[in-house]
């Protein structure tokens, strides 16, 4: 049997969108009407045209002929054929097959000693390293006081989209999320088949509509680092300056620096928050699966 037509995940995928295509009729997707078609629905052009990808590219999502589409494409996809919930994650599901046979070993990554003993040494700032994915991997012991309020900490932009308590936390949250999501669309365009990029991308756009969107979005470079300004539930109003550096031994790995002005009200509550519950010495370090 030719592999073109074999039926498997890939077949799924392409019968999925073609009956998600046949459905929607023209005017609901926003079309001049066309008078009557020979075949139901949206023609593949037009899905192609509505989703910004080529007809011939759309073509061989249908045939099963590319295996790999980016999460942007997919969310592209959902949001010309108006998916629903239910539908959308199943989308996404069908674009990440079960191929355990020739998947390659995922790869587990860790800060390197010497970086966590750096952010452990630093007491009156909070520090932490992330992940290519944004995956939080340590923290030193005033970066969790900081975020204890927190019930999702493994991870910057869940986080920041489906943690309540992001909405208190940050004052302009709408500014930390445009910079978390530009941030992984650089990710993504750097490494289309990171299977930890996708699953995440998956994930939030299954479960924030404010992801959904701020993902459609065309970000031409991430928004620069500035003063985070948040309200932290004990001590209050704080004003720290994020940093970001590049980590040159481990590519994809950041270090996250928040300054506060000496002598500042600022500094005056990282002071109290570090006296009042930054516990042992050990920064917390969070393994994180990538590709």
């Amino acid at each position: 049997m030719d592999s073109d037509t074999r039926p498997g995940p890939e077949g799924g995928l392409g019968r999925f969108l073609r009956s998600r295509r046949e459905r929607l009729g023209p005017a609901s997707a926003g079309l001049p009407g066309a008078g009557r078609r020979k075949v139901p629905g949206l023609r593949r052009d037009e899905v192609a045209a509505l989703s910004d990808i080529s007809p011939g590219y759309y073509g061989r999502l249908e045939q099963g002929r590319e295996l790999r589409p980016s999460p942007r494409v997919l969310e592209a996809l959902a949001c010309a054929l108006q998916l629903g919930d239910e539908d959308r994650a199943e989308l996404f599901r069908l674009a990440r097959p079960d191929s355990r046979r020739t998947k390659p070993p995922s790869r587990v990554e860790r800060v390197r000693p010497h970086l966590r003993r750096l952010i452990e040494e630093w007491t009156r700032t909070p520090a932490f390293v992330i992940g290519h994915a944004q995956d939080l991997l340590a923290a030193n012991a005033l970066a969790d006081a900081l975020y204890r309020s927190f019930a999702l900490n493994d991870n910057v932009l869940r986080m920041l989209f489906l943690d309540p308590a992001a909405k208190s936390f940050y004052r302009n949250p709408e500014q930390a999320r445009h910079r978390a999501v530009a941030d992984l669309q650089q990710t993504a365009a750097r490494t289309p088949q990171d299977a930890r990029t996708r699953e995440l991308v998956g994930e939030l756009s299954v479960r924030s509509g404010e992801f959904r969107a701020l993902w459609a979005r065309e970000y031409a470079r991430v928004p620069p680092y500035d003063v985070e300004q948040i309200h932290h539930p004990v001590v209050g109003d704080l004003e720290l300056r994020h940093e970001a550096f590049g980590i040159r031994s481990v590519p994809g790995q950041q270090l996250i620096v928040l300054q506060a002005e000496p002598g500042s009200a600022s500094a005056t509550g990282l002071a109290l928050l570090s006296s009042l519950g930054a516990p042992g010495p050990t920064p917390r370090e969070n393994p994180a699966h990538g590709s």
